[in-house]
């Protein structure tokens, strides 16, 4: 007698808000669906990912979802696990705290153990806020490099970002970066610091919320004018423009 095989589930990527703003205004409605037929989900924060459910299917019984946390504080051990529903025919979903999963985001484990699986893989459409930053910087968008988060050490975040900026004039290769809401001031004023004066230095603050502020100009032209940024959510860009100061 032959025993067919199970068939695995899907993963499912699916965004979430990188604003304050509601669901409804970045989520497709294709996203609603396919959360609304699935009961376990991988989450960064389960109290971020059972606030987004709340607010875009009211309706979803709470009680009946399996939820596994995906950080810095979860084990190699438990992250064997964490796909086991897929293994026996069961779909799932990976959320990140903000944003897509899997881009400057801890989801992107999962994913690699999902493809070493055979599990298929299904993103979803939805906000990013590093894609939405370079959309809007007037950089050059068909090569680009995100380099993530910076050394905080200042001698060595100044390295950086010469380095970077030598990058974007040699290459013709936009960079991007990004840093935690509380050092984004910091983060400004070392950068205006190492960067040449002709420099071009996008910021993308507090994207998708009303409160959003993107602006692109030259290193010079920002000493003039320097921005309240702290606390607030920022992507910073490069794009070199000569290396005189």
């Amino acid at each position: 007698m032959e025993i067919q095989e199970i068939r695995k589930g899907i993963l499912h990527l699916i965004p979430t808000p990188i604003g304050n703003n509601s669901p409804f205004q970045v989520i497709p409605i294709s996203v609603k669906k396919e959360i609304s037929s699935l009961t376990n989900f991988i989450v960064e924060s389960e109290r971020s990912a059972r606030r987004f459910f709340k607010k875009l299917i009211p309706n979803k019984n709470q009680d009946e979802l399996n939820i596994f946390l995906l950080n810095k504080f979860t084990s190699k051990t438990e992250l064997e696990n964490y796909l086991n529903p897929c293994f026996s025919g069961v779909s799932m979903g990976l959320l990140s705290d903000a944003g897509c999963p899997g881009i400057a985001d801890p989801g992107a484990l999962i994913v690699s153990k999902a493809h070493e699986s055979g599990i298929i893989v299904k993103p979803h459409v939805g906000p990013s806020s590093i894609i939405l930053a370079l959309m809007s910087s007037g950089m050059n968008g068909q090569n680009f490099s995100f380099n993530g988060y910076l050394k905080i050490e200042k001698k060595q975040r100044a390295k950086d970002l010469k380095k970077f900026e030598q990058l974007a004039i040699s290459k013709n290769q936009t960079q991007i970066f990004i840093e935690t809401p509380y050092r984004s001031d910091t983060f400004f004023l070392d950068a205006i610091k190492a960067l040449n004066n002709n420099t071009r230095f996008c910021i993308a603050c507090d994207l998708s919320r009303d409160s959003e502020y993107i602006k692109t100009q030259t290193v010079l032209e920002w000493k003039k004018n320097k921005p309240n940024l702290n606390k607030r959510p920022c992507i910073f860009i490069i794009e070199g423009g000569g290396l005189a100061k």
